[in-house]
């Protein structure tokens, strides 16, 4: 199916979700991405930024999670009830937060198993793990390493290449930043969106660190507590003064104090 680049490539409706039968985890969420864009999903930690992907992904039901309404488009399709490894053959391939490589495998064949799902002639695959090496040459310079004693950043540019190995077209990116030195998550940002000028990937990518997920994205929403309270271009996203304050630790005032912040939920106009 042919989509325009800017039209919505991927859409979820009025997700919710409840964990083990009881404990609601998202309440209504919404949100697009269009095809070639960078979307950004904030949220402090536990605001269910990662149920979100995995919902999308269809990984939730491994977790004792289920989907109780709405649905998730993907193509002009609905794909919430498709396993995974429909979804990657699909295009759309999820990089889980912490990495998960095969510690005890080298770079090369963690990358290599990205490929599993492909119906690829071995040239294919050797054009493709070129490919990735271009984008993350330190994977190159490792490439006979185990990646269980590589960096935290080799393994989270291991993951990444993983994911491109099956020739996605969205990626869905989770917390890429956790655990990784500033100048790391700078360079794996850039490849990032590298990526997706150059091959056309979109992202929807899952965030804690703010302001570098809004330099890069094109459009990001704000999720607290299972629900979307926020939405916008990223441009503006970054110079609104609320995410300024919550979200950045800034305010008209310059820089928030802790002991300000302490009580700042009672002064969020969306919680009230």
């Amino acid at each position: 199916m042919n989509i325009a680049a800017g039209a919505d490539y991927l859409s979820v409706n009025n997700i919710e979700v409840i964990y083990d039968h009881v404990i609601l985890v998202l309440k209504g969420v919404s949100l697009k991405v269009p095809k070639g864009r960078i979307v950004a999903l904030l949220g402090a930690n536990g605001a269910g930024k990662s149920t979100t992907l995995k919902t999308i992904s269809t990984l939730l039901r491994g977790e004792r999670g289920d989907v109780t309404k709405g649905e998730v488009m993907f193509k002009g399709e609905r794909v919430d009830q498709l396993t995974p490894s429909d979804l990657v053959r699909r295009g759309l391939s999820q990089v889980m937060e912490g990495r998960h490589c095969f510690g005890h495998l080298t770079i090369e064949e963690n990358l290599l198993t990205g490929a599993y799902t492909r119906k690829a002639s071995r040239a294919e695959i050797k054009q493709s793990l070129e490919a990735v090496y271009q984008y993350f040459p330190r994977l190159r310079d490792r490439r006979a390493s185990q990646a269980g004693y590589t960096s935290g950043g080799e393994q989270q540019m291991c993951a990444i290449g993983r994911a491109l190995m099956a020739k996605p077209s969205m990626i869905l990116l989770d917390e890429p930043s956790m655990g990784i030195a500033p100048q790391i998550v700078e360079e794996i940002f850039g490849i990032v969106k590298d990526l997706n000028q150059r091959e056309g990937v979109s992202f929807l990518l899952a965030e804690q660190n703010t302001a570098v997920a809004l330099r890069y994205a094109d459009f990001g929403y704000i999720l607290e507590n299972g629900r979307v309270v926020m939405e916008g271009a990223a441009s503006e996203l970054a110079t609104n003064e609320d995410v300024k304050e919550f979200y950045l630790g800034v305010s008209g005032a310059g820089r928030t104090s802790f002991r300000d912040m302490k009580f700042y939920r009672r002064r969020k106009r969306w919680l009230a």
